[in-house]
């Protein structure tokens, strides 16, 4: 019997210990990136589990978030919106501040990427302590966009982002 695709990616995901620091254990994606046939069966996948949903667009935050976000919109057959640093967007934008481990960041939005009423699936490569897609999702929701779901390629169950995203249902193919 053919052991199932998140098990399979999950072997391909090269897991570094001790990085950043000591008593981490970095799940590095780059090595699933890198595999075409891996990741477009993840991506598949991952389209397969969120088409249900019926969203309008994806959003997914600078920079991982791009590249999960934009070809499981064109998977999909919608439209990919980016949520970027301060500063990267021209025109008029809806900004959001968020904590980082040693300090504060800020995201932005075009004010008009979302127009009132959208079904929005944002999207990100991993979710973890979750801080980051909680504030693309703030910034949906600034725009009046409706928040369908959150979608991860991976999962790290032992932190507490599932938490943070109480208010959504969330999806991840592979879970550590």
């Amino acid at each position: 019997m053919e052991r199932n695709l998140a098990e399979r990616l999950k072997d391909i995901i090269r897991v570094i210990p001790d990085f950043p620091q000591p008593g981490i254990s970095f799940k590095d994606l780059t090595t699933l990136m890198l595999n075409g046939k891996a990741f477009r069966e993840a991506i598949t996948e991952l389209g397969n589990l969120c088409r249900p949903l019926e969203a309008d667009l994806v959003v997914g935050p600078e920079a991982r978030g791009f590249i999960i976000g934009a070809p499981l919109a064109y998977n999909l057959g919608i439209g990919f919106v980016p949520v970027r640093k301060q500063g990267k967007l021209p025109g008029h934008t809806h900004k959001q501040q968020y904590q980082l481990e040693y300090g504060f960041d800020v995201l932005e939005v075009h004010q008009e990427a979302i127009a009132p009423g959208k079904r929005v699936l944002v999207v990100d490569d991993l979710l973890a302590t979750g801080g980051t897609v909680r504030t693309a999702i703030d910034l949906v929701e600034k725009c009046g966009g409706q928040v369908v779901a959150a979608a991860f390629l991976v999962e790290l169950t032992y932190l507490p982002g599932r938490a943070r995203l109480a208010d959504y249902p969330v999806i991840s193919l592979i879970k550590y």
